[in-house]
């Protein structure tokens, strides 16, 4: 799929048909959901500004997702400039009991808070989207053994975390 081939209908397809599983990935990154909004709202733009430039894309998918996480890697150099919470939260209305999956994700998104950027990325990449060590290696710039070092350690402090372990033992390691 090249984009200078594709017209803006075509990217609104795809946006509409991968953001789902796009803002996941960003979530599983950034460990907080407006934050993955945020990240992915800026891959977006940034894919809808190259499409209308006509730059060459050889893979939609495979380029916004180089462009998630290399921007997801470099934003922890830039200062936070977007949305401030406010005092009162808006009213979210009436839900069935979600104790158990907040639960179950609070202590996912505590182990992942361990890891450091690259071995955040390195985890989503290879767990989250079964991707092999070659293209995650090719998808972050970096080397096959970085790949697999940064995998290693990661998994190791996953495996210290006792919260983990113990959701691991009931089940709600999913």
């Amino acid at each position: 799929m090249r984009a200078d081939a594709k017209t803006r209908d075509e990217v609104i397809e795809f946006i509409v048909t991968r953001s789902e599983s796009l803002l996941r990935s960003a979530w599983l990154l950034t460990g907080d959901r407006h934050k993955a909004e945020d990240l992915l709202q800026t891959v977006l733009a940034e894919l809808w500004v190259r499409c209308g430039r006509g730059g060459g894309i050889d893979s939609v998918d495979a380029y916004v997702r180089r462009m998630l996480y290399t921007t997801y890697l470099t934003w922890w150099r830039r200062r936070w400039r977007f949305e401030v919470p406010t005092r009162d939260a808006p009213d979210r209305g009436h839900r069935e009991d979600l104790a158990d999956d907040v639960s179950r994700r609070t202590v996912v998104e505590h182990g992942l808070a361990k890891l450091s950027r690259r071995q955040r990325a390195v985890l989503v990449l290879r767990f989250f989207e079964d991707r092999s060590v070659e293209a995650t290696a090719a998808l972050l710039g970096c080397s096959p053994g970085a790949v697999k070092t940064h995998t290693s350690r990661a998994l190791a402090v996953l495996r210290e975390d006792d919260s983990l372990r113990d959701l691991n033992r009931r089940g709600g390691g999913q």
